[in-house]
């Protein structure tokens, strides 16, 4: 919990900054696991996989150019990166 609350201040200090390099980076990190789902094919559990995947990216840039708080801003980076790395491992490894 340390980590987080010292990560979340730091984010919070320089918003506008860390704000930018979010949507580069879970931008490009979203597209690694969308090459790695359409990898495997495009049946409809890959499709559900990207729909899933580009929601939750997406939801990044719609937080951040609505302008919402940095603690909903900056858990939804987590949970984007989080979610990323999952179906990255989940197309690489078990499918």
């Amino acid at each position: 919990m340390e980590l987080y609350q010292k990560s979340f201040e730091n984010f919070k200090e320089s918003y506008i900054a860390f704000s930018t390099l979010a949507v580069i980076g879970q931008s490009c990190l979203g597209s690694i696991a969308a090459m790695y789902i359409l990898s495997n094919g495009t049946n409809p559990l890959q499709m559900i996989q990207l729909a899933i995947l580009v929601i939750i990216c997406m939801s990044v840039n719609t937080a951040i150019l609505a302008q919402l708080t940095p603690k909903t801003v900056f858990n939804l980076i987590i949970t984007t990166v989080i979610s990323s790395v999952f179906f990255i491992i989940v197309n690489t490894l078990i499918i």
